[in-house]
């Protein structure tokens, strides 16, 4: 891309171009947009994003993204406090609530047991959820991690850990393809995977 006429407007497409998949003619559009349209939206949009990053924060509980102390998922009284699905990500906790099957809890690992990166199970925090499986009298873990070999990885270290409580370990059916990630599983194979749940078995 040639050489733009404005700093300003250069320094904006190189902010934007370091987004995921926004390269620097996207982030141009982007700029370009934002100069022509209403100065309003984009003080507005600058607020929200001011606002994201500041406040945003982990949910003490179960990790999962929330505006205050405890997120929506875990103060809500119609869902049973006493099941934990175990996932991945934010967007792993979106792809299950789509599929309106599971009416429980959650518990956001952040990542899974990667050796190969480094990332070992103090790294992804782990003691706090067998505390919470503990100190909650939870019944039922669900291991709903990709299907992945990092996330069989960690699904047998986590089944390994809770053999030491009174609890059920359970893992999704089969629905959800080996090596794939479970955010981009279809609603109706990952609804039908949560409710054909099978006891967590090491083979």
């Amino acid at each position: 891309m040639s050489e733009l006429p404005s700093k300003l407007l250069s320094q904006a497409v190189e902010s934007l171009s370091a987004l995921p998949t926004i390269g620097k003619k996207s982030a141009l559009r982007l700029a370009l947009y934002l100069i022509k349209t209403d100065k309003e939206y984009t003080r507005e949009l600058v607020s929200s994003l001011t606002a994201l990053v500041e406040n945003i924060r982990r949910c003490e509980q179960c990790n999962n993204l929330s505006d205050d102390r405890l997120c929506s998922i875990c103060t809500d009284p119609r869902r049973s406090s006493k099941m934990v699905c175990v996932v991945e990500s934010f967007r792993d906790v979106l792809a299950i609530e789509d599929t309106n099957r599971y009416q429980g809890q959650y518990h956001v690992l952040g990542g899974v047991i990667s050796p190969l990166d480094g990332i070992g199970p103090d790294d992804l925090g782990l003691d706090r959820l067998f505390d919470r499986v503990e100190r909650a009298q939870i019944s039922e873990v669900i291991l709903a991690l990709s299907p992945t070999m990092d996330g069989e990885t960690t699904n047998f270290y986590i089944h390994k850990k809770l053999k030491a409580y009174d609890v059920t370990v359970s893992a999704l059916a089969r629905g959800v393809s080996y090596g794939g990630e479970l955010q981009y599983a279809d609603e109706l194979t990952l609804g039908h995977s949560i409710i054909a749940r099978l006891p967590y078995e090491v083979t």
